[in-house]
Formats: C-alpha cells, sequence, structure tokens
C-alpha cells in the first residue's frame, strides 16, 4: 500500500509538526510509528530528539538546538520517500480487567438508557471490541482509544466532573479510555481498572505506546481489590501479546 502524502509546518523554533491526512485510520498511524522507527534508528538517533506520535501526525522536537525549518522540511521528504521496508515498531496487545459495578460505573446504568440496552449488553460490547491507541495525553498516561462499537457511542457529560477517580474507564464519542489518575473529566464512567496505567517510579512509567492494542474483560469485586493489592507491592503484570506486524 502507498504512502500517505505528509504536510510539514513550523511548531515554535525548536519543533517541526508531520501531518498526515486527517483521519482516524489504523493505516496512517501504523505509517507514522513506522516512520518514526526510521528516524530514531537510522537518522535522527542522538538524544537531542524526541518525538511525539499521534492520530495523524509526528511532532519532532530539538531539545538543545533552533531548528532550520526549510533543511529540515526538504530532510524529512527525502527521509519519507526512503521508508521503505526498514524496520518496524514492536506492537504488543494488552488485556486489561476492568469491574463494571455500578459502585465504580457511575454513568453505566445511565449509558443503557440512552441507548436502549442493558447494562450487561454495555459490558459486552466494551469487552468485545478490540482497540487501538492513537494518542497519549491530557493526563500523563491517559489513551485515547479507538474502534469502540458504533452501537455504544455516547457523548460526553453536559456537565464534568470536577473529580474521577484513579483507574476510571470512560467513553465519550467514538473514543474509550481509562484516567491515570484522579482529574475532572467529562467522559461517561463505566467501570474502573485495577492496572496503575501510569507509575512516575517506574523507568517506563507508561507500559502501553501509540500503536498498541487494548482488551478489557469483566471482573469482579474481589478480584479488582486482589488485583490493587498486587499492583501496590509490584507483582501484578497485565497480559501482553506480541502483536506480528
Amino acid at each position: 500500500m502507498s504512502s500517505p502524502k505528509i504536510n510539514i509546518k513550523p511548531f515554535g523554533v525548536h519543533s517541526v509538526l508531520i501531518e498526515w491526512p486527517n483521519q482516524v485510520s489504523e493505516h496512517i498511524l501504523e505509517k507514522i510509528l513506522h516512520f518514526e522507527t526510521f528516524l530514531k534508528n537510522e537518522l535522527l538517533t542522538n538524544q537531542e530528539w524526541e518525538m511525539v506520535p499521534s492520530y495523524n501526525s509526528l511532532l519532532l522536537i530539538n531539545r538543545t538546538a533552533q531548528i532550520d525549518f526549510q533543511k529540515l522540511s526538504k530532510d524529512i521528504i527525502t527521509w519519507y520517500a526512503q521508508l521503505g521496508e526498514s524496520t518496524k515498531p514492536d506492537r504488543f496487545l494488552w488485556r486489561l480487567p476492568v469491574n463494571y459495578d455500578l459502585e465504580y460505573g457511575l454513568d453505566l446504568e445511565e449509558v443503557a438508557n440512552k441507548l436502549h440496552k442493558t447494562k450487561e449488553e454495555i459490558i459486552a460490547m466494551h469487552t468485545g471490541a478490540t482497540y487501538i491507541v492513537y494518542g497519549i495525553g491530557f493526563l500523563p498516561g491517559f489513551m485515547y482509544l479507538g474502534g469502540i462499537n458504533k452501537e455504544l457511542e455516547v457523548p460526553r457529560k453536559a456537565t464534568p466532573r470536577s473529580k474521577v477517580i484513579k483507574g476510571a474507564v470512560g467513553i465519550a464519542g467514538k473514543q474509550a479510555g481509562i484516567y491515570p489518575q484522579e482529574s475532572p473529566g467529562g467522559w461517561n464512567i463505566i467501570g474502573n481498572c485495577s492496572v496503575p496505567i501510569f507509575d512516575v517510579s517506574k523507568e517506563n512509567p507508561c507500559f502501553v505506546s501509540v500503536g498498541d492494542k487494548i482488551e478489557f474483560y469483566q471482573i469482579s469485586r474481589a478480584e479488582h481489590n486482589l488485583h490493587k493489592i498486587e499492583a501496590e507491592v509490584g507483582i501484578y503484570k497485565p497480559e501482553k501479546i506480541k502483536i506480528d506486524a
């Protein structure tokens, strides 16, 4: 499959933004991640470069020097044409546990009523999808997950909550996500994930990367409590499956 066209524009004196077609597309995301890996491994290999991929863009940041935009943009066009079959990044499927009891699923009944479904049908649709991590942001470790069942699409709440607890699992529009820490939030909360998504004490604070995939599975309150204890002492490991490119 041919490479989608790119657009390059300055993003301050230390950054450039490379944009792909404005679509939510796994093919485009794969091309972005492939190009990021190519740049990191072959061309911009020193530590002064930081790269931030998202839905349809890749931000290149030079931590130490101002960028010559004209020169770098020409280089990027040349490099993108050379992408070929260079090494692609490793990607993983993560299976994450969720407790959907109403204590945690604060909006589960409301969502079910809006969509004319039962709570059990909402849970089945949520756990029956495979989601793609299209971006990480808003909060450190907050994953923007595409791939939600169309029958599960529901608007954000009209009035956001001032406090959403850590681990809250939410849905909004065409996206799903997990709040990695307590914060305000306007997504519809349907459960709670017992796995800490972001841990600043670890070398890699967020174990999930853009391009990975997520599947949710239902657990009981007892399992939820056990997982939280295991996570606190550092012995819980989420299920991880390598995705063959």
